[in-house]
């Protein structure tokens, strides 16, 4: 069974004809980087089905959770995605611009999985506050300081620490 086929005969070649839908199911294989849409969990889409000129209009709203692992402390990191898609369904589909609408139906899938892929986070974070591991010893900082001692600076950085110093820089003419 395929959750994001829906049948359209009653809207088609009836102008102005519309309808409201309800779809969930999972789909496998929704990764991006570390990201991905676990392949247990059901994504939700509610759309408004518009016969068109050119075709079925369909708009609404896509929400799936995600997971991944965090990009600082290395920690579970968890979400979910919501967002808006208003896209067209014709009988000759352009490639990149619009999807196929079959004889008495269309399927979403193509649609919810591209935007899906589209909105998973490139740099996952299990917080927006998170502190991240030590570069010293490893700890996780998010649990508390560990007694590196912060103030050591990377000798290949050194060099640069006197010109973040100098107030001169301050007198510098904005461009």
């Amino acid at each position: 069974m395929r959750p994001f086929v829906v049948n359209v005969a009653d809207l088609v070649h009836k102008p102005a004809a519309r309808r409201r839908e309800r779809l969930s199911g999972t789909l496998p294989g929704l990764r991006v980087g570390v990201a991905e849409v676990p392949a247990e969990e059901d994504l939700d889409v509610e759309t408004t089905l518009e016969w068109v000129t050119d075709g079925l209009l369909a708009s609404g709203t896509v929400s799936a959770p995600w997971r991944a692992e965090c990009q600082r402390c290395l920690g579970p990191a968890r979400g979910r995605i919501h967002f808006e898609f208003r896209e067209l369904f014709e009988r000759e589909p352009r490639d990149g611009e619009s999807y196929r609408l079959g004889h008495d139906s269309i399927d979403m899938e193509p649609l919810v999985r591209e935007q899906v892929l589209l909105e998973l986070p490139l740099v996952p974070l299990c917080g927006p506050d998170c502190r991240g591991l030590c570069a010293t010893c490893g700890a996780d900082r998010n649990q508390g300081q560990c007694g590196c001692d912060a103030a050591e600076v990377d000798p290949r950085w050194a060099a640069l620490e006197g010109f973040l110093a100098d107030p001169q820089i301050d007198d510098l003419p904005a461009e």
